[in-house]
């Protein structure tokens, strides 16, 4: 016998909490995604039992709340910092983050329910969670982390999103938790749901086995410097961290190397103002060049920057960030909020960063075209999505604002789905953890530990063919989904009870 939904609104809010955060767990650093499966399946099963769509909506609630409490609980990690100026922040980050990505999960519950009435509501939520999952990606300027098919990423699932990205994984776990519920016979959903979890892991082995990765090219070095944040603007310890990239810029080397990559920020001085820092990298790196990381003033503002320098010192090309993190690197209505002492954590003054004209790519000398992303622009696949198809992607990230639990960890994960989504390596670079560089079916061919300095050497990946996701992004998820939700809407149907008897509606 399964369990029933608990009666009273605060009981089940309560128990719907916990398996939302029990369904956390399912993404990095945990990868727990049997846990996952289990705690939506019985969220599923307590939505049989509601019979209204405001209870329904209520349920999602509290269940999405738990769900990002668990899964995005580093998000408070930016805020400890600077405690004294910062921390008293951190509560309320967690609250409303988790408070207003809650209402995704309500309007989605709610959605289902008013979409496909009591009966076939459980099946319809399914489907209108992913919508919203995909939705939350994109409004208000979008936060994909932690979506819910980023649970496959690292197992052969993962191998799907280059057809379908991370929308399809969502839409195959929700299926997969929602099938047991949605059908009268609990055994049949139960065999449904194995039978549609084999078919998908089945489906990435196979696609793994059939992929010819072509031969890997020249030899990259990835610096991670190491630098904790609360001293890595601080001008006792500035030449320390300097040094110590050049240092491992400079060091013998195995084989001959195309390329050098420096984190985000990697050089403290404007980049305007940095001709003797450039000077001394194009020394040690010894006619290489090097991808690395500073801040530019440019038409009276601040700018995140990307630069490519060539082999004997110049400035081949610069890319500014152009999705910047709110309360992070800008604050809306900064000039205002400021005289409050309300500032982004890494931001200049009052409205801090301005963002770049949008993605674009690079040539780096030598080894052809990159697709440059900074820190937080990497967990966009609309920003991935490029007309012109990138022979590499270049992540430069400072990942020491997210502690060292989860968010590091989670980042890296986003990086490795990027790549199955594009059929195309990935490097990334930390200021600490986790600096890897990622082959096209998303394998971490090379790593460095979090919170550790070094450096890798490792052949560059090279790109596969262009994947289908990578011409279509998530057009043809979304068309499939507004497709079930309209059949939804206009195949007659019945109500199930409980206990399997059937009534007309």
């Amino acid at each position: 016998m399964m369990p029933r939904l608990p009666d009273g609104r605060w009981p089940a809010a309560a128990g719907a909490i916990l398996l939302g955060g029990l369904a956390g767990f399912g993404q990095a650093p945990w990868s727990l995604w049997p846990v996952t499966l289990l705690a939506l399946g019985a969220l599923f099963w307590w939505l049989r039992d509601v019979t209204s769509a405001r209870r329904a909506a209520w349920l999602g609630w509290a269940a999405g709340a738990g769900y990002v409490c668990v899964s995005l609980f580093w998000i408070v990690e930016p805020f400890l910092v600077d405690l004294p100026r910062h921390g008293w922040m951190a509560p309320f980050a967690l609250f409303f983050m988790a408070a207003g990505f809650g209402l995704f999960w309500a309007l989605a519950f709610w959605a289902g329910y008013v979409v496909a009435g009591r009966g076939r509501h459980v099946a319809a939520t399914a489907i209108t969670l992913t919508l919203t999952e995909m939705t939350r990606g994109v409004i208000l300027t979008g936060f994909p982390w932690a979506t819910i098919g980023h649970v496959w990423i690292g197992h052969d699932v993962m191998q799907l999103a280059a057809w379908g990205g991370a929308g399809l994984l969502t839409l195959l776990t929700l299926l997969i938790a929602a099938i047991p519920a949605a059908l009268p016979r609990p055994a049949l959903g139960v065999s449904a749901a194995l039978l549609l979890l084999s078919i998908a892991w089945g489906g990435g082995a196979a696609r793994l086995a059939s992929v010819d990765l072509p031969a890997f090219g020249p030899a990259v070095r990835v610096i991670q410097p190491n630098a904790a944040q609360h001293l890595k603007w601080d001008p006792a310890y500035i030449p320390t961290f300097l040094n110590r990239q050049l240092t491992m810029t400079a060091a013998p080397q195995e084989n001959p190397l195309a390329l050098i990559v420096w984190p985000e920020t990697s050089i403290t001085t404007r980049l305007g103002q940095a001709g003797s820092v450039i000077a001394a990298m194009a020394d040690a790196a010894g006619g290489v060049p090097v991808v690395f990381g500073a801040n530019q003033f440019v038409d009276g503002a601040f700018r995140n920057a990307l630069a490519v320098m060539g082999g004997s010192g110049q400035l081949h090309q610069v890319y500014h960030k152009h999705h910047l993190v709110p309360f992070g690197e800008y604050v809306p209505l900064g000039d205002w909020l400021s005289r409050f002492g309300i500032r982004g954590l890494a931001a200049r003054e009052g409205g801090g960063f301005a963002p770049g004209p949008g993605p674009t790519l690079i040539d780096v000398p030598g080894l052809g075209s990159a697709l440059p992303l900074i820190c937080y622009e990497l967990i966009f696949p609309r920003h991935v999505h490029m007309a012109e198809r990138p022979d590499l992607i270049i992540q430069i990230t400072n990942d020491a604002w997210f502690g060292n639990i989860s968010g590091p960890y989670q980042h890296l994960a986003q990086a490795r789905l990027r790549a199955v989504e594009q059929g195309v390596g990935l490097v990334r670079s930390a200021n600490t953890g986790v600096s890897a560089v990622i082959d096209a079916v998303g394998n971490v061919t090379k790593q460095a530990p979090l919170n550790e300095a070094g450096y890798l050497d490792t052949p560059l990946p090279s790109a596969l063919p262009a994947t289908p996701y990578s011409k279509t992004g998530d057009l043809p998820i979304a068309l499939v989904i507004c497709l079930l939700l309209f059949l939804f809407r206009i195949v007659p149907y019945s109500i199930t009870d409980i206990d399997g008897r059937v009534r007309p509606d």
